[in-house]
């Protein structure tokens, strides 16, 4: 860790090399210790080859944080936060169990159930976070819920009513019924047959 003097830098202000001085003395992560190290070493003149050798960074760092320093903005080093940004914050997952405990009709749907599709759909509506179902699912099976619909296990809906308690079963198949099926007039009575 190097402590740079108080004397005029090449990019830094009076204020902002001592604020950052300041800073890089209390107890913060190596990266934002790192990003702090490689704008005082740039405003004491060292090339981006010389910061890389000394902090152990990857010249893109060093290019980014140096480019920081020059551009007067120093005292942002904390706006860039460290990792990959969160989508879901605590208001999207207690929205989320709001509308777990809603019908979707109450939404202003048509239909009874949710979908993951249609959860992601109308929390990105109503909140303007998109996420993918996959993560969606992720997120309701850390909640400890199932995306599998008990009524469509139990035989609720006359979906699948003769299915087995085999553990083995990998595939239900029941008989269609007839007011589900869609007719389309354009078909012959042989296409049917088929």
């Amino acid at each position: 860790m190097n402590i740079i003097n108080n004397s005029a830098g090449k990019y830094l202000t009076p204020f902002q090399r001592k604020f950052l001085q300041k800073k890089q003395q209390e107890n913060l992560s190596s990266s934002y210790r790192q990003r702090i190290e490689i704008m005082l070493l740039a405003d004491e003149g060292k090339t981006q080859v010389e910061i890389c050798r000394i902090v152990g960074c990857c010249p893109a760092t060093a290019r980014h944080w140096m480019h920081i320093a020059r551009a007067g903005m120093a005292h942002q080093w904390q706006d860039c936060p460290l990792g990959r940004p969160k989508a879901i914050d605590g208001k999207y997952l207690e929205r989320l169990r709001e509308l777990l405990a809603m019908s979707p009709r109450d939404c202003g749907y048509g239909f009874k159930r949710w979908t993951v599709g249609w959860l992601g759909k109308h929390l990105a509506k109503e909140l303007g976070i998109e996420v993918s179902d996959r993560h969606l699912k992720r997120v309701l099976k850390q909640m400890g819920l199932s995306t599998i619909s008990k009524a469509n296990i139990s035989g609720e809906l006359g979906i699948i009513e003769n299915m087995e308690k085999s553990s083995e079963a990998k595939i239900y198949i029941s008989d269609l019924q007839v007011e589900n099926l869609i007719i389309y007039p354009d078909l012959t009575a042989l296409e049917m047959e088929k």
